[in-house]
């Protein structure tokens, strides 16, 4: 299909505010990373201490995905209700309790933990559209596509967030003082952050000024919305897999000391970080289907180079490939379900309801799998869910009269 023309456009400097609340979405994605990782990074050291299973690991960590499939649907009301910046601010505080709650319930038991993820997942979700939609909003106000880019301040917040894991992993904290210290961490910065976020009251053509109730109603029943969001699931499945088992995998398939899983967690967030950031160049260039085509073919080599590698140094390479293949699938989802201002909140609740469901079936799936096949092998079906997402990457093809992403390629 022929390409439309790409016009030059030549953005005016954007003004204090709008700079400042750049840099204050960047914060709300990055410090949302960052304690979610520190999370994953200890899941090796929770799961010997409590003795699970794969099977049983993988029904704990469905408590994250059940707290974040609650939040979800009730996330668009919300932020309508209260503004991205009081949403952010108070998730970021249950961020920290939930971390709380998990770091001291793992000295006494399994039931603690579990309502602690229940928690962490909940502060997740709605977290999740909140930032979304005041990104949408920033992106919007400068002219130009940003998403990815806070969304790769998120993946630097994970990998930070590994690393430290790594560190005192190797330093022998005790999980119970490092996740104290990052709920501390959360709770008290990211609020800070949101002062600066852009004025919630910001008119009828902006995200936070549409009708919650009738735009999520309808956005439910919009087949491209739909089918944004199967894209999202398939691309959040390859995500959110790689978060919860690629250090368990590695230690248990490849037998690598613990740090070094850690540090495969980490290698895998970082390419994650890289595509994200250099993602929006690829994507006003080649557009958002031809991109998000090649990269479903990295993820798929990538996580089957992972899962059959003679070596861990091969091993390793595959996760860089993994991590690089599902980088853009969760931004461009968001970006394309905000297309339209006037419905971009409902549809960015409706896609990150659908993708979300990856996190409600993927840990319990994979663990199940496990049981029969190892933790290595089950994580063949990333490609599985990465071959149907590469099957249906026309969704997010820009509408005509798209005026979200100004500077875009249309496909």
């Amino acid at each position: 299909m022929p390409s439309a023309p790409v016009v030059a456009v030549v953005a005016a400097p954007a003004p204090p505010d709008t700079q400042r609340a750049v840099a204050a979405t960047y914060l709300a994605f990055a410090g949302s990373g960052f304690a979610f990782a520190s999370w994953a990074s200890r899941i090796p050291q929770v799961r010997d201490h409590l003795q699970l299973s794969p099977a049983r690991l993988g029904l704990v960590l469905l408590a994250i995905a059940a707290g974040s499939l609650i939040a979800l649907p009730l996330a668009g009301p919300v932020v309508h209700r209260f503004g991205p910046r009081r949403t952010v601010a108070a998730m970021a505080g249950l961020m920290g309790l939930s971390l709380a709650t998990v770091a001291l319930g793992y000295l006494g038991g399994l039931a603690a933990v579990v309502a602690g993820l229940f928690l962490l997942g909940f502060a997740n979700g709605a977290w999740d559209v909140a930032m979304n939609v005041h990104g949408a909003l920033v992106e919007r106000r400068l002219g130009r596509s940003i998403m990815s880019r806070f969304h790769a301040g998120f993946s630097l917040g994970t990998v930070a967030g590994a690393l430290t894991g790594a560190a005192l992993v190797a330093l022998h904290v005790p999980v119970t003082v490092h996740l104290l210290l990052v709920a501390a961490v959360v709770a008290g910065l990211v609020p800070w952050g949101t002062r600066r976020f852009l004025p919630e009251d910001t008119g009828p053509d902006d995200p936070a000024g549409e009708a919650p109730s009738h735009s999520a109603l309808s956005a439910w029943r919009e087949p491209r919305t739909l089918l944004i969001g199967v894209l999202v699931l398939a691309f959040a499945f390859a995500e959110g897999t790689g978060n919860d088992w690629i250090s368990v995998a590695a230690i248990d398939g490849y037998g690598a000391p613990a740090a070094v899983g850690t540090l495969t967690f980490a290698a895998f967030l970082a390419a994650m970080t890289l595509g994200r950031w250099f993602g929006p160049g690829l994507l006003d260039r080649y557009g958002r289907v031809a991109v998000l085509r090649v990269l479903a073919g990295l993820g798929i080599a990538g996580s089957l180079v992972f899962v059959f590698a003679p070596t861990t140094p091969i091993a390793i390479a595959g996760v860089v490939l993994w991590g690089l293949g599902t980088s853009l699938g969760f931004p461009v989802g968001m970006s394309a379900g905000a297309d339209d201002p006037r419905h971009a909140a409902g549809r960015v609740s409706v896609i990150a309801s659908v993708g979300y469901c990856a996190f409600l079936a993927g840990p319990p799936a994979i663990g199940l799998l496990a049981d029969h096949l190892t933790v290595l092998r089950a994580l063949t079906s990333v490609a599985v869910l990465l071959g149907a997402a590469a099957l249906i990457t026309a969704a997010v093809r820009p509408p005509a009269d798209s005026t979200a992403a100004p500077n875009q390629k249309l496909d």
